[in-house]
């Protein structure tokens, strides 16, 4: 059983690519993605939870672009890494249609869909009041990420309350290093934080925190729903919990290293002939933290290593049966894949070091320690190093084709021109009249491209944050980024068109283009 826990960096195996249209959506340069680790638990079962590994890299900044990003893939199966970073809420959340989605308004909808990871990065991400919804799919991953105050009733209202909610044959998900979060219970206008029904199997929540709510989660809708099972929860901190750490109606269930203070009416409620292992859990400051509640309807529970610290106990009755004061197991659970948990004396220290989003993916080893935060895979330069210059690209081999060709756009700012994004002046430069706007190169005949370089004239440098490249004729995305002058030569597959264009999604400032240079190879 025990072996040592390790998880590593995965490298994100993108690069500058097709991406699709949508506000607050930029594909990355190639770099380390910010999913880190492998799964573990029954997510590791069933053929294994892989998410979006192997596929593109996007950056997403609003719950549109979250959709955008699922519809813009060539299928439903095509796998990719959504990083997200900023508030997500009802505001910048649209349903967006397409051959490989199917999306609504108000609710991040990964519906009918497969091998998709969405991971928080930079300043984080938040889910602010609005639910992550996963039904009839597969091979998900949700990490790094805070989903707070999903409403059933009141307004907004999203996901049917649960922070996070999965339905109807959905298999394979980890879900990992989140903060889950409500600010009351049912009479507030929130359900539960991790609900799991319909047929819902090989899932594992880990590393994760639960905190302020009526119900913490459940694994089947009602006693007659107990086709769920396969659920791993481990390192996870439920604080404040009324009830629900999880109910299990059915099911096999694993809960071990999981930090359990303060659930309030009871915890980990085993029902309808579900079945759990619980071991090495620190329970404190709770009450009835394990049996069969609120139903005649028996489960059972397999039972080494916990502490209780300050718990209480009901007395039985017919709808009431506590494993404690004297907790003993009632079945036995074999767990098919290796772990490694730690002494329960030591779980609220890990799991305060390792457990919510934001914790640097940090994990315990299995010895009571952490494992230090997943590194980046490049060497970082040394601060006496001159950084490169926002402005001065290096050029693709070859001639630049801009020089001699037309030019146009959408607009154009006072004492500004076209022209001169293609005189070879670095002097003089295009303003759009706003903080956005577009501008093409274009030939009189059909013109092979496979890269671009964008200089920013001097004092804009940065000004540019989300742009895109279109090929012109066909209306198609060549490519996306974040950051125009540092990006260097942007390269594509090579494409045949008459007119190229850049188009300026986002800037922080009046963006300033000096050279908009275009190459064959």
């Amino acid at each position: 059983m025990r072996q040592p826990v390790t998880r590593r960096l995965q490298a994100a195996l993108a690069t500058l690519a097709l991406a699709v249209a949508a506000g607050g959506i930029v594909l990355s340069a190639p770099e380390a993605s910010a999913a880190a680790g492998s799964a573990t638990g029954y997510a590791t079962q069933n053929g294994g939870t892989t998410g979006g590994a192997g596929g593109r890299t996007v950056r997403a900044t609003t719950g549109t672009a979250i959709h955008t990003a699922l519809c813009g893939r060539a299928a439903d199966s095509t796998p990719i890494v959504i990083e997200v970073e900023g508030t997500i809420n009802h505001g910048n959340t649209s349903k967006v249609s397409g051959g490989s989605c199917n999306t609504a308004d108000g609710v991040i909808e990964l519906k009918q869909i497969s091998n998709v990871t969405i991971v928080g990065v930079g300043g984080g991400a938040v889910f602010d009041q609005i639910g992550i919804h996963i039904r009839e799919s597969s091979n998900i991953i949700i990490q790094n990420v805070t989903v707070r105050n999903v409403r059933k009733s009141g307004s907004p209202t999203s996901n049917g309350g649960d922070a996070i909610g999965m339905e109807s044959g959905v298999r394979n998900v980890w879900v990992d290093h989140t903060t889950l979060e409500a600010s009351g219970g049912e009479s507030e206008g929130y359900d539960g934080l991790f609900d799991m029904k319909a047929d819902t199997r090989y899932v594992t929540l880990s590393y994760s925190i639960l905190r302020n709510s009526g119900r913490g989660g459940l694994v089947g809708s009602s006693e007659s729903d107990v086709s769920n099972g396969f659920v791993t929860y481990h390192h996870n901190l439920y604080e404040n919990i009324d009830s629900r750490a999880p109910l299990l109606r059915g099911g096999i269930a694993h809960m071990y290293n999981n930090h359990y203070v303060r659930l309030n009416s009871s915890g980990i409620n085993s029902r309808a002939n579900a079945r759990a292992k619980v071991e090495n859990n620190y329970f404190e400051d709770s009450k009835d933290v394990l049996g069969t509640f609120y139903t005649d309807a028996a489960g059972y529970w397999q039972v080494s290593g916990n502490t209780l610290d300050n718990v209480t106990w009901s007395s039985p009755g017919s709808d009431n049966n506590p494993a404690g004061p004297d907790m003993k197991s009632t079945t036995t659970v074999s767990i098919p894949y290796a772990y490694a948990p730690d002494a329960a004396g030591c779980v609220p220290d890990v799991v305060s070091r390792t457990a919510g989003a934001g914790k640097g993916l940090k994990v315990s080893d299995g010895n009571c320690a952490t494992e230090p935060t997943p590194g980046p895979t490049e060497p970082t330069p040394d601060p006496t190093d001159p950084t490169p210059g926002p402005t001065d690209p290096t050029p693709p081999s070859g001639t630049n084709l801009s020089i001699g060709a037309g030019s146009d756009g959408s607009s154009k700012a006072s004492g500004t021109s076209f022209g001169n994004l293609r005189d070879g002046d670095l002097n003089t430069y295009w303003s759009p009249a706003g903080s956005t706007g577009h501008a093409s190169i274009k030939w009189d005949s059909p013109t092979a491209v496979s890269s671009v370089v964008i200089r920013e004239a001097a004092g804009s440098a940065g000004s540019i944050r989300a742009w895109r490249l279109l090929d012109a004729d066909t209306g198609a995305v060549l490519a996306s980024g974040d950051g125009a002058g540092s990006a260097g030569a942007v390269s594509f597959p090579r494409t045949t068109l008459r007119k190229i264009t850049f188009e300026i999604v986002g800037s922080t400032g009046t963006p300033r283009i000096a050279e908009y240079e275009t190459y064959a190879s």
